[in-house]
């Protein structure tokens, strides 16, 4: 299944530097492990926001929702999910 998710970031102001700068990396090290697994398909940076515009590919809502959770900055974000299908226009659906 494919989901289009928008993740806006708003990580406080008043936290720690050190503790800011780890949830980065290891919310960077995780992106990475999903993108390599095939899950975490696209992933666009949306201009002048602290915010992306990504496309995952898993089996269920469920497992999404599992991944979004374990996402180290996901206490600092607002999530918007829509669940995607195939076009009848697409020409990839066209060329079978």
């Amino acid at each position: 299944m494919l989901f289009h998710v928008r993740m806006d970031v708003a990580i406080p102001h008043d936290l720690d530097p050190g503790r800011r700068a780890e949830l980065i990396a290891t919310e960077k090290a995780r992106a990475v492990e999903l993108q390599r697994a095939g899950t975490w398909v696209h992933l666009w940076r949306v201009v002048g926001q602290y915010s992306n515009i990504s496309v995952f590919d898993v089996d269920s809502a469920d497992q999404l929702h599992q991944i979004l959770w374990s996402l180290p900055l996901f206490p600092f974000m607002t999530v918007t999910v829509t669940a995607l299908t195939t076009h009848p226009s697409s020409l990839s659906e066209v060329d079978g």
